[in-house]
Parts: C-alpha cells; sequence; structure tokens
C-alpha cells in the first residue's frame, strides 16, 4: 500500500484547477445503462472509483472508450443485469446501478455496498423508493433483487434519520423516468450532483423539473438516448484545496471553483479569516475562477454539517484540521455520519488537543502541529491528515491512502505544482530495500 512522505512548513502558491465530481460522475455513469444510443460524458476525473466504475459497467454489458477525462458509454441493452459482490464491495457508489438497471431491464440484482467505514449508511430508502413504483424487493445471499414488470408513477418520500439520501434519490429518479405516469419524489436530496444527474437526464429526453429542491417531478418517458454531457467541478476538491492554501497561509488561483455550491463553506472561511475572492463576476457562479488567501491570525468558528446547502460532512475533516490553527475554541457538530471522527485520534498524534463528546468535537487551536506517522482510516480523514502534514513542523509519514485515492486525482501532484513537498512511496518496498540492504552488507 502506497503512503506519502510530506515535509512540512510549504507556503503554497500558484494555479490550479478543478476535477470533474466523482459523486455526480458516477451516478451520471450508471444512468447511461438507459440510452438507447451512445453517452458521451467529458471531464471524468481519474480516480479508483472510476476505474471500478468502468469495470462494472463493462461487466453489465456496456462498451466503453477511453480518453483522458471523457469516456463514451455503449449499452447494448443484452448485457447483465447482475451487478457482483467482487466489483460492487469497492465502492458504495455502486448502488447506484439499481435503478438504472431496474429501469432499462425490468429487474435488477445489486450486492449490498462497500465503502469507508465512517458510519452506518443503510440503503432502506433506495429500497423504499423501488417499492413505491411498483418493484418486488427481496434480499438473496447479500443480493439486494428487485423485479416489476411495470413501473408506475406514485409520490415517494425519501426523508431519513439524517436527512435525505443522494444516491437514493439518484435512484428513484432514474427508475421514474420509466415509469408510467407521474412520480413525485419528496424530501428530495438537493445536492449540486442531483442536479447535474437531472440536467444530463433531460438531455437523454427525460422530463424532470424540480431537480435542487426538496420536490423533484418526473414525468415518465419510456425509452431514453444518449447525449453529450460535462460532469459537474468537484466541490469537496475545490474546498480541500481551498483550506490547503489557507492552513498554509498560500496565495493560490483556483480555476472552475464552483463558488454557488460552496457558500455554506466559504461562509466559515471567511469567519475563520479565510478570504475566497472570485476573480472574475462575468464567469457562471458554478465554474468561476477564486483566489484564496488568509489572515496570519485565524479565529475559532462554530459549524454543523447537514445536507445540501448546509456545510457538507464531505469538508468537516478538513475545516477540522483548519481549526487546530486558530486562535481559541472551535466546536464542530457532524449531523450526517456521527461516528464520522476517525481523523480526530491521528490529529492528536500530531499535537492537536481535539476532544470528542458524541457527534461533537471542540478543537483547541495550537501554535503548531508536529510531523508524525498517521494512518488514513477514509476518504476525506485521509485529505485531513494530507492538510495536516502540509502545515506541520517536519515530516509526516500518511499511511493507507490508497483511501484518498479514491476521491482526488493524483493529489500529491496537484499539491507539489503549488510548492508542497510530498512524496509517495510503498512502505514495504522500502522495508524490503532496507532489508536487502542489511543482508548484503552481514557477514
Amino acid at each position: 500500500m502506497d503512503a506519502f512522505r510530506i515535509t512540512g512548513g510549504t507556503r503554497l502558491s500558484g494555479r490550479i484547477r478543478v476535477d470533474g465530481s466523482k459523486n455526480a460522475a458516477l451516478p451520471e455513469m450508471a444512468a447511461a445503462l438507459m440510452a438507447q444510443t451512445p453517452v458521451q460524458l467529458r471531464g471524468l476525473p481519474q480516480l479508483s472509483d472510476i476505474d471500478n466504475m468502468v469495470t462494472l459497467m463493462t461487466e453489465l454489458g456496456c462498451e466503453i472508450e477511453r480518453d483522458g477525462e471523457d469516456v463514451r458509454i455503449v449499452n447494448s441493452g443484452n448485457g447483465s443485469w447482475h451487478a457482483r459482490y467482487e466489483i460492487v464491495k469497492t465502492m458504495r457508489a455502486s448502488i447506484c446501478v439499481l435503478g438504472p438497471l431496474l429501469a432499462r431491464y425490468g429487474k435488477a440484482r445489486v450486492a449490498m455496498p462497500g465503502g469507508c467505514a465512517i458510519g452506518d449508511r443503510p440503503v432502506d430508502l433506495h429500497l423504499r423508493g423501488m417499492e413505491a413504483l411498483g418493484a418486488t424487493v427481496e434480499l438473496d445471499g447479500g443480493d439486494i433483487v428487485v423485479e416489476a414488470k411495470r413501473l408506475k408513477g406514485a409520490t415517494v418520500f425519501l426523508g431519513g434519520p439524517f436527512g435525505s439520501t443522494v444516491l437514493g434519490t439518484a435512484n428513484v429518479m432514474c427508475a421514474a423516468t420509466h415509469a408510467e405516469g407521474v412520480t413525485v419524489i419528496e424530501s428530495a436530496a438537493c445536492e449540486p450532483e442531483i442536479m447535474d444527474l437531472a440536467d444530463m437526464l433531460n438531455r437523454m429526453g427525460a422530463s424532470i423539473t424540480g431537480a435542487g429542491t426538496p420536490r423533484i417531478t418526473i414525468r415518465g418517458k419510456g425509452s431514453l438516448q444518449g447525449c453529450d454531457h460535462r460532469v459537474m467541478p468537484d466541490r469537496i476538491v475545490a474546498g480541500t484545496i481551498a483550506i490547503a492554501s489557507a492552513i498554509t497561509n498560500g496565495d493560490v488561483i483556483i480555476d472552475d471553483f464552483p463558488y454557488d455550491h460552496l457558500l455554506a463553506v466559504i461562509d466559515r472561511l471567511n469567519a475563520t479569516g479565510v478570504r475566497v475572492h472570485r476573480e472574475d463576476e462575468a464567469q457562471p457562479a458554478s465554474r468561476c475562477t477564486v483566489k484564496v488567501t488568509s489572515d496570519r491570525r485565524l479565529e475559532p468558528v462554530l459549524f454543523t454539517t447537514q445536507p445540501y446547502p448546509g456545510f457538507p460532512t464531505d469538508l468537516q475533516a478538513q475545516m477540522m484540521t483548519l481549526l487546530c490553527f486558530a486562535d481559541g475554541n472551535s466546536i464542530v457538530t457532524e449531523k450526517i455520519f456521527p461516528d464520522r471522527f476517525l481523523h480526530v485520534s491521528e490529529l492528536v498524534r500530531m499535537g492537536a488537543k481535539v476532544y470528542r463528546q458524541g457527534g461533537t468535537v471542540v478543537v483547541q487551536g495550537v501554535q503548531r502541529l508536529v510531523g508524525a506517522p498517521v494512518m488514513a482510516s477514509d476518504l476525506r480523514g485521509s485529505a485531513s491528515l494530507v492538510l495536516a502534514g502540509l502545515a506541520a513542523e517536519g515530516e509526516t509519514t500518511v499511511s493507507r491512502i490508497y483511501h484518498l485515492d479514491r476521491g482526488y486525482c493524483h493529489l500529491e501532484t496537484q499539491l507539489n505544482s503549488l510548492g508542497a513537498q510530498i512524496e509517495r512511496f510503498d512502505p514495504d518496498a522500502t522495508v524490503a530495500a532496507s532489508e536487502d540492504k542489511i543482508k548484503s552488507t552481514s557477514y
């Protein structure tokens, strides 16, 4: 397993572009299963999760051509409708093929998904939505099996104990495009990724209104055609880069920055003393250029993770790391995944003063963090440890960065282009080389 060796203390500066959104690309790739003609997706990030999705789509019978960040998907309609555990276990988002498979073939068999260990993320809302549209649902050998001779429009409520479900909304929205009549999703996820998927489906011939609001209306159309669609910028990558600039007291220009999708984050950054300034007001707010700078003295803040448009849970760990350097006590409350604090103990190893009580963490600002060996346990937590390493004194080693590779495209290369000092290496190979050297010099 690869690891990062980070030499901290370098101020980031320069210019960088935000990659396409993984969380938008995966359900959009799945939606191509419903198209009668080829689908062209542009601007996909080159990530392990995208690679895994390509593998899954190929096994489901699609022909896929990749050209850098662009992917062309052709589904013959004669493919498999079984998403096997061997592939699905690598990423939770593979559940997003459930709705498209049911729409295209009238049946789907999808293994229960895997993903990061950040707490319970049940799929019951997905299944409730399929049942509301007239499908039968059962579990067989760890697989979800859904089947419907005919899907019928219905009113589907997708509210859950921690808010709505993004992938559940995507699944119901896709399946409803093939349902007879009108489907209304109440308490739908409002995330920009859902708006981007709805835009793509409408380009394919669907009739969807209300995406981005808690009520989405879908008028069933039957068959869908292919389209040419550019994936939206990744708001979590954008936020991570902005915080990387802030935590190093940097001066970074970020292109393709989804400003209007990060208003809650920008609000908290401003309160901390970080400035995110739009360079050209004529550019669309969903894909603009910003400059990120910060005060030398950071203010403590309070924030709570919430469903969009609130502060995103996927930036909680990164923001917490920044607040380790604030002059005072900050309070972080996690309302989406209450157990999403695996990074806390690792930050403490680096000298942070972070105290957890249930779903709330108190961050007492310190003058400095000190480099140390730390271990990543989930995707966004690993990003927070990289940020800590950038600002820490001395050398930090972040192990198990395969988590990071699921959501960030060569993050070390991107940050190094801004002046960071990050080296990717294989600890096992390093140990083996050292042992060989010892053996060759021994008598």
